[in-house]
């Protein structure tokens, strides 16, 4: 009979491997877990924002960085094919991209059932087949007739998927709906039917609307979480895409006090290695929406290096 691995307790490692992301900040490197929100708060707009920068390159959110691009398959049960071409074309637009340059594949069977054995497979064909980073299905209440609220229904299905993403190698992102009036529940508790879903996830992005705000929470399994990230859905005619509306900057601007890119700056003059995001917003003290988007904004001016461990002035 084959032994469990062990190791002597001493041996183990100290401190935990570097933190990989997928989109930094938002979506852990081959991750699995779940965009949730209640109808009407823009899940499948921030599931595409996902899917544009992971093929892209660009910014999330024109906020979060993507540290390795790659091939996107995704499966939109619920909207028509022209509609989510729209879409894609208005996130494109608001990320500086072009559509036809990305490598996003779209699934267009009129149906897709995970609780059917043919269509796992066929499913699993395809992902063998195309080897992309991120898979995202919208929404998870399209792809099954099962009961959502039955834990035994609803673990096999979240556990194929898990497999399909170790097996692979690739982040999976299923868009699902949050309960009705459930507004004053914790984010993953609002989610609609079983516990699984909460659990199942290694990253959860949640979208909530109060009046006309919305905002964003984000849970890792293996990192901090963010809350009240405030987004709006903007644009001109049918070019519509999410973005954050980030008050940070501009309270920088006017309270007499070095702006948080000044901070940035002064914290990657001083250090004599790259410092890799986490120990960046710890030393400046700024929100990771923030902070990513200053790295970026810095990048793109030819102002900073990203490295694999982190970032540094780019005249050194």
């Amino acid at each position: 009979m084959n032994c469990l691995p062990v190791e002597l307790a001493h041996r183990l490692a100290d401190r935990p491997a570097e933190h990989r992301w997928l989109v930094e900040g938002l979506w852990a490197d081959e991750a699995v877990g779940i965009v949730g929100g209640e109808p009407k708060c823009c899940k499948s707009f921030l599931a595409l924002d996902l899917a544009v920068a992971v093929a892209s390159g660009a910014p999330c959110l024109r906020r979060y960085p993507v540290p390795r691009p790659g091939r996107v398959l995704l499966y939109a049960a619920e909207d028509a094919l022209y509609l989510v071409r729209r879409r894609l074309d208005g996130i494109c637009r608001a990320a500086g991209v072009v559509l036809a340059d990305l490598d996003v594949h779209v699934i267009t069977v009129p149906t897709l059932r995970l609780d059917h054995a043919g269509d796992r497979e066929r499913l699993a064909a395809t992902v063998a087949a195309l080897r992309p980073r991120l898979l995202l299905l919208d929404p998870f209440v399209r792809l099954h007739r099962i009961d959502e609220n039955v834990s035994g229904e609803v673990a096999p299905l979240l556990a194929y998927l898990r497999e399909l993403q170790r097996r692979h190698q690739l982040s999976v992102v299923v868009v699902h709906h949050a309960r009705k009036g459930a507004a004053r529940a914790r984010a993953g508790q609002a989610l609609r039917g079983s516990s699984e879903f909460h659990a199942w996830g290694d990253s959860n992005l949640y979208l909530r609307r109060v009046g006309e705000q919305l905002t964003l929470t984000v849970e890792h399994r293996a990192a901090a979480s963010i809350t009240g990230i405030t987004l709006a859905l903007a644009g001109d005619g049918d070019g519509l895409a999410l973005g954050v509306l980030d008050r940070q900057l501009d309270l920088d601007a006017t309270s007499g006090q070095p702006s948080a890119q000044d901070r940035v700056e002064r914290v990657l003059a001083a250090a004599t290695a790259p410092l890799a995001v986490a120990e960046l917003r710890r030393v400046c003290r700024i929100r990771t929406s923030t902070l990513c988007a200053i790295l970026a904004d810095l990048v793109r001016a030819g102002r900073l290096r990203r490295t694999a461990a982190g970032y540094l002035l780019a005249s050194r």
